[in-house]
């Protein structure tokens, strides 16, 4: 009997073993650093808005316990304690929230600090539609529950074809420039300059300048868009009084689609709204109707 009782407690032993080892999950984040953890955090703490985004789209909003200043959607993150943005982050305000996990960029400036001070950080940075699929099934690892973001992935490439088949006719193909700030503009190695090749837009800024070069005002009025994309800050009016902009096509027609904040914030962020920047841009066409001559 206690030879059978023994032998029935190693099992057991053995069984909470093989649970715990299963429960365990490993990250492999964009350092190349990987992380293990004994079980989904519970506790998360993000300092890039498209993360916190990720995170809430993949079903794990109620265990952010703090997120960066700029995050603003679910309408439920703004009730969070908020620890400064990417640049400024409030390191002893982090760790006070005793996170399981921080996310956040690589060239994020606390970094460093939190790993000294023995806080688990992951770091994640979407610069391509590759990399938003790439980061969301992370996510959904982290969060205990894999599969979950190629499948919000796969929602999402079906609402961009559903979007591109909205595009007015005689858009096809015509040439736009996204500013994003200044004179810098999306080009096509961007996320958005993906989405916009998605729609079947033609960038004017091509993948070998960059993401997001700066260009200058002669390099736009040499390649003579079809369409001006700004957000609502760069003022139009300004925009024409740049040197030789006024006689550029898009100006002269009046080819030019300016975003609100809110909706420019959106189309910035590299995460599970793609196909709301996409219906932006849509909206955008369907404004201005025809593109023909």
């Amino acid at each position: 009997m206690r030879r059978f009782a023994v032998t029935a407690l190693l099992l057991l032993l053995f069984a909470f073993a093989g649970l715990a080892q299963a429960a365990a999950l490993t990250v492999v984040d964009d350092r190349g650093y990987t992380l293990t953890l004994p079980r989904p955090p519970q506790r998360i703490v993000s300092l890039v808005p498209s993360l916190t985004e990720t995170v809430c789209a993949l079903g794990a909003c109620d265990r952010l316990v703090g997120v960066d200043r700029h995050a603003n959607w679910p309408a439920s993150v703004k009730q969070l304690p908020q620890v400064g943005g990417m640049d400024d982050a409030n390191l002893e305000r982090i760790v006070a929230l005793r996170p399981d996990v921080v996310l956040l960029r690589p060239r994020s400036r606390v970094l460093n600090q939190l790993e000294a001070l023995g806080v688990k950080v992951v770091a994640f940075d979407a610069r391509s539609h590759a990399d938003m699929r790439r980061v969301m099934e992370n996510v959904a690892k982290l969060t205990g529950h894999p599969g979950a973001g190629e499948a919000a992935w796969r929602r999402i490439e079906v609402r961009l074809d559903a979007a591109r088949a909205r595009v007015p006719a005689g858009w096809q193909g015509r040439r736009v420039y996204f500013e994003v700030h200044g004179v810098s503009a999306a080009g096509e190695a961007s996320f958005i300059g993906e989405t916009l090749t998605r729609l079947g837009l033609a960038n004017i800024v091509p993948a070998s300048m960059g993401p997001f070069p700066r260009l200058s005002p002669e390099f736009v009025v040499r390649a003579n868009p079809d369409l001006l994309m700004a957000p609502a800050s760069a003022d139009l009016n300004a925009m024409a009084a740049r040197p030789g902009w006024a006689g550029m096509g898009a100006i002269r027609r009046g080819r030019s689609c300016s975003f609100p904040p809110a909706r420019f914030d959106v189309m910035m962020r590299a995460g599970p709204r793609l196909d709301e920047a996409a219906d932006a841009v849509v909206e955008c066409l369907q404004t201005l109707g025809s593109a023909q001559p």
